[in-house]
């Protein structure tokens, strides 16, 4: 996957996560514990995604170094 990729998945996930927290806010508690779970899964993919473009810009940088 691209840099430019990874970077617009990692934004719609930021927005995803931010969107779920604002809900889990207002949530009844019945439905929270749902919620959590979902909020938690996105987090886990929002990380991966940070991490795979972190690497990908890291990796880049040194061959510019050079």
């Amino acid at each position: 996957m691209s840099i430019q990729m990874l970077a617009q998945e990692l934004y719609r996930l930021l927005q995803e996560v931010e969107k779920i927290e604002k809900k889990l806010e207002n949530a009844p508690p019945e439905k929270k514990e749902e919620i959590k779970d979902k909020l938690r899964k996105i987090r886990a993919e929002r990380n991966r995604i940070r991490a795979a473009l972190d690497g990908r810009i890291g990796r880049q940088s040194k061959h510019n170094i050079k």
